[in-house]
C-alpha cells in the first residue's frame, strides 16, 4: 500500500495530470470559442432577418399607402405621378409613383414609335427599324396558314420567338437582333402595363417625350418621312399638344419607387406596379422588387 503511495505522488505521474489537465483547458477554450463565434453568427442572422422583415413592412405600408391616395380620386381627376414621405420606428421612407402611362408599351407600341424611342436612344435610323420589326414579330401572332418567317430567325437561337404579349420587359433580351447592350438602355423606357399605344409626354422621361415628337412629326429633325402616329395623325399635320396627348394616355397601373433610409445607415430602394381596381379589390400588386439598383443615366444622342 505504501509502495503504491510512492508511485501516484512520483514526478512522471504528477507530469501526466499537468498535461491532462491542459489539454482538458484547451478543449474547454475552444468550445468556448466555437460558441462565442455560433453566438455572434446567430446575432448577425437575426439582425439579418429582422431588417428583412421591416424592409418588406415598409415597402408594404409605401405601396398602401400610394393606393390610398389614387383611390381617394376618381379616374379622370386622379394625379398620373405624385411623391410622399413618412417616418416609422427607425427608419425614413420617401415614396414616388408615377402612371405606367409615361412609358411605351412593348406589346402596343406602334413601330413607329418604337423606331423613334430607339433612334433617340442612339441607334441608327436602319437598326432601329430592324429592332422594330423584331420586337413586332416576337409579339404578333402569323395568320393561320402562312409561313412562319419570324420563327425560322430563332432556328440557330435554339429556341422560337413567342409570338404574343410580352409577359415582362426582360423578355426583350430574347428578341433576336438587339444587342444586349441596347437592350439595358431600352428598359428604363418601356413597361408591359401600359395597356395601350399611348403615352402621356408631360410624365415621361425627355427621351421617350422627343419619341413621341419624332412619331408624330413634331420633331423637324424626325427619324424618317412622317408616318401617321398611333393616334392616327396624319403626315404633315399639326401634332397636338402635350395637354390633349397627355389626356388620351391613360393607365390604371401606377409605379412605385420606395427608398427606405434606417437610422444606423443602411438604405434600400424597391420597386413595386400595382394596378388599380374596385372596391372589393382596391388594388393587385403586378410587379416586385427589392433592392433595386439606379440605372445610370442615358444621354440623349447629339442631333448632327
Amino acid at each position: 500500500m505504501g509502495a503504491s503511495g510512492k508511485i501516484g505522488r512520483s514526478p512522471a505521474n504528477r507530469g501526466f495530470v499537468i498535461v491532462a489537465v491542459l489539454w482538458i483547458l484547451l478543449a474547454l477554450s475552444s468550445l468556448a470559442i466555437i460558441f462565442s463565434a455560433y453566438l455572434a453568427a446567430s446575432a448577425r442572422a437575426l439582425a439579418a432577418s429582422d431588417l428583412s422583415l421591416q424592409t418588406e413592412a415598409l415597402v408594404s405600408a409605401g405601396v398602401e399607402l400610394t393606393a390610398y391616395q389614387l383611390t381617394l380620386t376618381d379616374e379622370k381627376t386622379r394625379p398620373q405621378q405624385g411623391t410622399f414621405h413618412f417616418g416609422l420606428d427607425d427608419a425614413s421612407v420617401d415614396v414616388t409613383f408615377t402612371s405606367e402611362a409615361g412609358r411605351l408599351d412593348l406589346n402596343y407600341a406602334s413601330k413607329e414609335m418604337l423606331i423613334g424611342l430607339f433612334v433617340v436612344l442612339g441607334a441608327g435610323k436602319d437598326a432601329a427599324a430592324e429592332y422594330a420589326d423584331r420586337i413586332v414579330g416576337w409579339r404578333t401572332r402569323p395568320a393561320p396558314g402562312s409561313e412562319n418567317v419570324e420563327a425560322a430567325r430563332y432556328n440557330a437561337l435554339g429556341y422560337s420567338p413567342r409570338q404574343g404579349l410580352f409577359t415582362h420587359v426582360n423578355e426583350l433580351a430574347l428578341v433576336a437582333g438587339i444587342p444586349e447592350a441596347f437592350v439595358d438602355r431600352v428598359l428604363p423606357f418601356v413597361t408591359v402595363f401600359n395597356g395601350g399605344p399611348d403615352v402621356d409626354p408631360t410624365i415621361a422621361a425627355p427621351e421617350v417625350a422627343l419619341a413621341v415628337d419624332k412619331t408624330s412629326g413634331k420633331d423637324q429633325d424626325g427619324f424618317a418621312a412622317r408616318p401617321a402616329s398611333p393616334n392616327g395623325i396624319a403626315a404633315g399635320t399639326q401634332a397636338p399638344s402635350q395637354q390633349s396627348a397627355a389626356s388620351t394616355a391613360q393607365s390604371p397601373c401606377y409605379r412605385i419607387a420606395i427608398s427606405i433610409r434606417f437610422r444606423n445607415g443602411h438604405r434600400t430602394t424597391s420597386e413595386a406596379v400595382i394596378a388599380l381596381g374596385d372596391k372589393v379589390e382596391p388594388y393587385r400588386v403586378l410587379s416586385w422588387q427589392n433592392d433595386v439598383e439606379p440605372r445610370n443615366p442615358v444621354l440623349l444622342r447629339k442631333r448632327g
